[in-house]
């Protein structure tokens, strides 16, 4: 490029160039610009451009497959939080099951206690009444052969004669015994009357 020197300022001034030239450089100056633009160019189309073509394509696929990773890792995520709220789900429902089995086999395990305290109670009692009853009979028999002996000898002396004859002990002993039941029997019956009046 050529610059203007005082030479064509002066001649502008004069009137002999026209501004407009003084702003438009020579066409041989246009020409090797064009010429050397043209080579820069092609040099920048050639080597520059694909280099960078291949560092944005390079970019591109990078962002691309992080893309698709996030996308995969969000979608395993999403996978395994479905599974995991499965998994929670599955565990109440067999947390339920087995607390309503065990409050039923409670329950059962209850009854049958229930059932079996109430058999070992009645044969507790049954056990008691019938050591009562054996007792109480044997109380019986030891208390006539106690009282038999004692009123027998109490009648040999009342009477004066010898009562020894076992039949005719057997007979008053138990004559005696049974006038005492029933006295005893009687007297029960005044005193539960007596309650009630």
């Amino acid at each position: 490029m050529s610059t203007i020197g005082p030479q064509a300022v002066l001649a502008a001034e004069s009137g002999e160039v026209d501004p407009i030239k003084l702003f438009l450089p020579p066409f041989y100056d246009l020409f090797w610009s064009a010429i050397v633009l043209v080579i820069i160019a092609f040099v920048f189309y050639k080597m520059v451009l694909p280099k960078f073509q291949a560092v944005l394509d390079e970019r591109t696929a990078k962002i691309e497959g992080g893309l698709a990773k996030a996308e995969s890792a969000q979608a395993e995520a999403a996978a395994a939080l479905a599974e995991y709220h499965q998994q929670l789900q599955e565990a109440r429902t067999e947390a339920a099951k087995i607390r309503e089995d065990a409050r039923a086999e409670g329950t059962a395990i209850v009854a049958d206690q229930k059932v079996k305290a109430g058999e070992e109670a009645a044969r507790i009692v049954e056990t008691a009444h019938r050591q009562i009853e054996a007792e109480r009979q044997q109380a019986s028999v030891s208390l006539r052969n106690d009282v038999g002996t004692l009123a027998t000898q109490l009648a040999s002396k009342i009477v004066g004669e010898s009562l020894e004859d076992s039949a005719r002990q057997s007979r008053v002993v138990d004559r005696f015994l049974d006038e005492l039941e029933a006295a005893g029997a009687g007297a029960a019956s005044a005193a539960a009357n007596g309650k009630e009046g």
